[in-house]
C-alpha cells in the first residue's frame, strides 16, 4: 500500500509539472514606406485557403527536410485561415484606407473586388526562416475572370527559435504581402476602368 501511495503521489507531481499550453495569434504590422493611393473600387479579402498540414490548432514547423514538428503545447488561438484573412484585412486597411477595405463578414457593396489567397507553405523551416509561398488573385464582383493574379514567395528570419518569434515573423511576412497587394491595387486603380474592369 505504501508503494502504491508513493507511486500515486509521483504521478500527480508529474502531471502537475506538465508544460503550460501557449496560444498565439497573428497581428497586423505598419506599412513599410509611403502608402499607395486607395483603389477606386472597394476590396474584400474574400477567402484564404491553406494546405491540410496547416489546417490544425497545433502550430507546425519543419524540424528537418521533409519532416514536420507539430507542437501540442503551442497552439493557434483560432483557425489559421481566419487569422490570416483578418490580419490581411487589417494590414490593407492601414495601407489603403478603412473605407476602401470591406471587412470579411461585412456585406460588400456593388461593385467591389474580391481578393482570394491560396497558400502552399506558411511555416518556419529548419534554418529558422519563415517561408510564405502562395498566390493571390483579384476578381471583380460581376465577373469570374481574375483581374490579376500574382505568385508570391516571401521570407523572414525569426529572431529566435521560440514560437512567439515565429509568430512575429509570420506577421511581418503578412505585412510584406499586404505591401505588395496594396501596391498592385494602386497600380490597377490608375488603369482606365474599361481596361481594368472589362465588362463593367
Amino acid at each position: 500500500m505504501r508503494w502504491l501511495t508513493l507511486g500515486f503521489v509521483v504521478l500527480l507531481a508529474a502531471c502537475g509539472s506538465s508544460p503550460k499550453t501557449q496560444f498565439y495569434t497573428l497581428d497586423p504590422v505598419p506599412p513599410q514606406g509611403a502608402m499607395p493611393a486607395a483603389p477606386s473600387i472597394p476590396v474584400q479579402v474574400a477567402s484564404v485557403h491553406i494546405p491540410p498540414a496547416l489546417d490544425r490548432q497545433e502550430m507546425v514547423r519543419e524540424s528537418a527536410p521533409h519532416q514536420l514538428d507539430i507542437s501540442d503545447q503551442n497552439r493557434w488561438g483560432g483557425s489559421l485561415d481566419n487569422m490570416v484573412q483578418r490580419v490581411l484585412t487589417q494590414d490593407l486597411a492601414q495601407r489603403l484606407s478603412p473605407s476602401s477595405v470591406v471587412l470579411p463578414q461585412e456585406p460588400a457593396p456593388a461593385p467591389h473586388d474580391a481578393i482570394v489567397v491560396d497558400i502552399l507553405q506558411f511555416d518556419q523551416d529548419a534554418s529558422g526562416q519563415v517561408i510564405f509561398d502562395g498566390s493571390w488573385s483579384l476578381t471583380a464582383s460581376d465577373s469570374d475572370k481574375p483581374l490579376t493574379s500574382r505568385h508570391v514567395r516571401l521570407s523572414a528570419r525569426a529572431v529566435s527559435n521560440s514560437y512567439s518569434d515565429q509568430v512575429a515573423a509570420m506577421s511581418d511576412v503578412l505585412g510584406e504581402l499586404s505591401d505588395n497587394i496594396a501596391g498592385d491595387l494602386a497600380t490597377a486603380s490608375q488603369t482606365p476602368p474599361a481596361k481594368a474592369h472589362a465588362g463593367r
